[in-house]
């Protein structure tokens, strides 16, 4: 049998990957990542583009939905943070068991969440977007809304799953599946929209189809193939609050910093409806979705420093904690500079992708004039996403949660207030808070996060 078809070889290998040298593995880890978010973005890019065709009002209700949306993603996305941290600190610490009872109970808690969930955003959804401002688009916001919401037991569980495969090193599997994913969203995206006529519905049932399409792949790799470092079976399960506790000490946190950044879009949103009206937000909504792209790769490379920062602290190499904060950072800011002079360079013709129709072919250079402001605020993100990633590998997410809340409540809200009401910038003022206040935000995570990281190896060397 060769080397590619032995399991326990892979997994030895994986393994070995993630307790060795931190650079090596943020690399290894994060390129899968980065093109599994890169895809992730590529069917949401794919909504977007093709609901612009249905105009204005269209685009502007997945504005309003999209905060909402990204709380959801962001508690899928929190429960595998959590997960991945402690399963990525037991194997620090060689305990197997620790790891596969840790991901049994994140199973378990992906299934009672999403259930509840789903009930209390179904009731509450019209209610919510019209506190959010959607006014004249609520129906078509509603529409949207009713179908992904319906379908987010796909969208947690996925999120959770890969981040049991990340936690042992894996991040390829979690990549194909993705793959699967987008590709039958892009595919049936325009055919639900336009050649069904399900307009805003379509682009919703092609997500929660296609999202399905990952959660078979992960059901089969974790629960039938059992070729994977952690194990599911009655033997492996200890019910235990504690380990529920460790789970959430990363994931509630890591949630919550999704909520408050949804709030800030929130309050966002609000600020352009009163400066701009429907075609601001729908402005705003288009340009942040080509932010988002950009941010992918920082991203990426701070879901990898999670895994990686985790079985550091976990066998207390302090040393690797160093080096995974810097080398995380510094690898983020030079794809920042390379993504932020490509926007630059194209954005108008970014721009034109969003305002291909002649309902919305003004919109463009407004866009535009968006993305080439974002490009200065692409530079100072990494900082911000490396500290929270860090904190969040050593079981620190209410550090975590306290840098973000400092740098969107505080910094982003504070200078949105500051530009567009009392400078009287406009729908403009809030593009420029969230270079200024975002970008101060992040340096001062990132300087948090290396002071507490030279404690630690100052009170171990003591």
């Amino acid at each position: 049998m060769s080397s590619n078809e032995n399991p326990t070889h892979d997994v030895d290998q994986r393994i070995s990957i993630i307790t060795g040298d931190p650079k090596k593995a943020i690399r290894m880890l994060s390129v899968p990542m980065i093109i599994s978010m890169l895809l992730i973005m590529a069917y949401n890019l794919a909504d977007s583009i093709w609901v612009a065709g249905l105009g204005p009002n269209a685009l502007a209700a997945l504005g309003f939905v999209t905060p909402l949306f990204m709380i959801v993603m962001g508690l899928g996305n929190g429960l595998g943070a959590g997960v991945a941290s402690l399963i990525s600190r037991c194997i620090g610490a060689d305990n197997k068991k620790g790891a596969d009872n840790a991901a049994i109970h994140s199973i378990i808690l992906t299934m009672a969440i999403s259930i509840a969930l789903t009930a209390v955003i179904l009731i509450f959804l019209p209610s919510i977007l019209l506190a959010m401002g959607a006014g004249e688009t609520l129906d078509l916001a509603i529409a949207y809304g009713q179908v992904v919401f319906g379908g987010l037991i796909f969208l947690i569980f996925s999120s959770v799953s890969s981040g049991i495969l990340r936690a042992e090193g894996d991040a390829k599997r979690p990549m194909y599946a993705m793959v699967a994913t987008a590709i039958l969203n892009i595919i049936i995206d325009p055919i639900f929209i336009y050649y069904l006529g399900w307009g805003v519905s379509g682009a919703a049932w092609a997500t929660v189809l296609s999202s399905s399409v990952s959660c078979i792949f992960m059901i089969y790799w974790l629960l039938l193939k059992r070729d994977t470092y952690v194990s599911f079976s009655k033997e492996d399960f200890q019910a235990s609050w504690k380990v529920v506790k460790n789970i959430l000490a990363v994931g509630l946190p890591a949630s919550a910093e999704s909520f408050v950044m949804s709030i800030l879009g929130i309050v966002l949103n609000l600020v352009l409806v009163i400066t701009g009206g429907a075609e601001a937000v729908a402005i705003y909504t288009a340009g942040w979705r080509v932010v988002m792209m950009a941010m992918i790769p920082p991203i990426g490379i701070g879901t990898a420093a999670i895994t990686v920062s985790g079985v550091a602290y976990g066998s207390r190499k302090y040393e690797n904690l160093t080096k995974t904060l810097h080398y995380s950072a510094k690898l983020g800011v030079g794809v920042a500079l390379v993504t932020g002079a490509i926007t630059y360079i194209f954005a108008q013709n970014i721009a034109s992708i969003f305002a291909y129709s002649s309902q919305s072919a003004f919109m463009a250079p407004s866009i535009a004039a968006f993305l080439q402001v974002m490009c200065l605020f692409y530079l100072t993100v990494p900082l911000g996403i490396t500290a929270s990633s860090v904190f969040q590998g050593m079981g620190k997410g209410i550090t975590s949660l306290i840098l973000t809340v400092l740098r969107e409540v505080v910094f982003i809200s504070f200078f949105a207030y500051l530009f567009a009401f009392v400078l009287d910038m406009g729908s403009q003022g809030v593009w420029w808070a969230i270079v200024v206040g975002g970008g101060l935000g992040c340096i001062v995570a990132y300087l948090w996060a290396n002071y507490y990281v030279n404690g630690l190896k100052k009170n171990y060397k003591n």
